[in-house]
């Protein structure tokens, strides 16, 4: 199978963990409380922290391109933050929300939120996809950690945010057609990404390093709101037990 192909069918595959979530939202919508789904996106939390720390930046240090890899570290967290305040003020601010707590702004509230909320959970999914296409260039063999994380991790922010969607009155056709096209969304990138930079496998480590800079920012900006605000005793502790189980999954 060509690398591109390969790279679009393990992106198709871990964003897929976001459609799970969504049809988990839409068959207990009003049974799952903010503090479950609150746990259950620090869990996911915790394996994002897991892919970045061990798989992303663990290659570039290994390799000895430290301040390299700082630079791109930064630069993505840098590009994704200023993408996404950019988002923020059209409504997508509070995507990854349930709406227990937060509600996501309804479309007669703000003009073209839809539009924008759209746009920004497009967005999350942009540097896992970059990761996968990536990783596989040059003969690269994507770690089972890896492709499980993003998936793992998939799964509470596409129940979190669906969720929000349903208690903002959002369609159920809006609501599946975003999380059913982030995936092959997801795959596109993914072999898109390995055809324009597979051939860059010098720098792999810092593009790696770029990705895991936008990813930290996306758990930061995104995440960790849902997970930690009026959480459930011992969220710390489900987030630890999130990077615990992609550790043992890698080893």
């Amino acid at each position: 199978m060509h690398e591109y192909l390969l790279a679009g069918l393990w992106g198709l595959v871990a964003g897929s963990g976001l459609l799970v979530g969504a049809l988990i939202a839409d068959l207990f919508f009003g049974k799952l409380s903010h503090r479950v789904i609150a746990a259950v996106m620090g869990f996911g939390g915790g394996v994002l922290i897991a892919v970045v720390a061990g798989e992303l930046l663990g290659d570039a240090i290994h390799r000895g391109v430290g301040v390299s890899a700082m630079i791109g570290l930064l630069a993505g967290a840098g590009m994704f933050s200023g993408i996404n305040w950019y988002l923020a003020k059209g409504g997508a601010r509070n995507r990854k929300r349930c709406g227990e707590c937060v509600e996501q702004p309804k479309e007669e509230e703000q003009r073209g939120s839809g539009v924008a909320i759209a746009v920004g959970s497009v967005l999350d999914g942009v540097p896992e996809a970059l990761v996968i296409g990536v990783t596989v260039a040059g003969g690269g063999k994507i770690g089972l950690s890896v492709i499980a994380g993003f998936f793992l991790a998939n799964v509470p922010q596409g129940l979190s945010s669906a969720s929000g969607m349903k208690f903002a009155g959002r369609s159920r056709r809006y609501i599946f057609t975003i999380w059913a096209g982030i995936p092959l969304l997801g795959g596109v990138t993914a072999a898109v990404g390995n055809l324009l930079l597979g051939s860059a496998t010098a720098q792999g480590p810092v593009i790696l390093a770029f990705a895991a800079g936008a990813v930290l920012s996306m758990l930061a900006e995104a995440m960790i709101p849902e997970a930690f605000e009026n959480a459930q005793a011992f969220i710390g502790l489900i987030t630890v037990t999130g990077l615990l189980t992609l550790y043992l999954i890698s080893h």
